[in-house]
């Protein structure tokens, strides 16, 4: 009889105190549907393709075409999803070799010292001067004369509509202007009747929003900075994607939309010309 530990008391001990991560794929499916996007939203967001955006959340980075390009897309899609985009980059790097070496810098050299050659005035160049000055004075004169006479049946964003004609005093009546409009009130509020305006307005925070017109053109998408607006218009229809309808003040045909929107709240709206009303 052997006195002593048995072959069995002598095998090595598992170490399972460190619970397998999960994939980063995962991670980033599983964000996307707790933020309640559709891959087509993320796509769109972030101008990844679809096919990558799929690809990614199924952990094959071979479509990504390198390390560089898929830290970058994983970067991306963090932030589209309200993830931080860090540890996730360290995970990849621990599966895939570490981080990508930088490109060395190319060397500098000093330029050769060349004295310079005393040279008489170039007329030419003088000539060709004043030739560009006097196109470029004449085409803004024209430009600026176009951009006047239709001022009156455009609406720009971030521009204030003229007062109508109709509010001046009468010659010789001696009776005062009709009122100012509330400053409060934003300035599509003279927006065209025939038309449908909708301006979006980041006040509590920043939000990803999508605009399209009737016919499915893209009007604006990406990110809306808090206290950043952005007006749209048609001839009869917008509709808007909001990312975060929370942070975000809608003014539709000049009237305020009233709608208590959560925050982080997705939320698809369609609005038509007349009294504001969702499609």
């Amino acid at each position: 009889m052997s006195i002593g530990n048995s072959p069995e008391d002598e095998r090595p001990f598992e170490d399972v105190t460190e619970e397998a991560r999960p994939p980063i794929g995962r991670v980033l499916q599983q964000a996307r549907i707790a933020a309640g996007l559709t891959v087509d939203d993320v796509s769109t967001a972030t101008r990844v393709r679809i096919a990558i955006v799929h690809a990614i959340e199924a952990d094959n980075f071979a479509p990504c075409g390198g390390d560089v390009y898929a830290r970058g897309h994983i970067r991306t899609l963090a932030k589209a999803v309200h993830l931080d985009p860090g540890p996730l980059l360290d995970q990849y790097d621990a599966e895939h070799g570490g981080r990508p070496a930088p490109t060395p810098a190319a060397p500098l050299f000093e330029a050769e010292r060349i004295r310079p050659e005393r040279r008489g005035p170039n007329w030419t160049a003088a000539m060709v001067a004043a030739i560009v000055a006097v196109i470029g004075f004449v085409g803004f004169t024209m430009f600026k004369g176009e951009t006047d006479s239709g001022s009156k049946d455009q609406v720009a964003e971030g521009s204030t509509p003229s007062a109508d004609k109709s509010s001046a005093p009468s010659a010789g009546t001696g009776k005062p202007t009709d009122p100012k409009p509330d400053p409060t009130e934003s300035a599509i509020a003279a927006a065209p009747q025939d038309k449908v305006t909708v301006q979006v307005s980041a006040t509590d925070g920043r939000s990803w929003i999508s605009a399209k017109d009737h016919n499915g053109r893209l009007l604006f998408d990406g990110l809306l900075k808090q206290g950043e607006s952005k007006t749209f218009q048609d001839s009869s229809k917008i509709n808007l994607v909001l990312g975060d309808a929370g942070a975000i003040q809608l003014y539709v045909n000049g009237k305020k939309i009233d709608d208590d929107w959560q925050p982080g709240a997705v939320e698809r709206l369609t609005y038509t010309k007349g009294d504001p009303q969702e499609g």
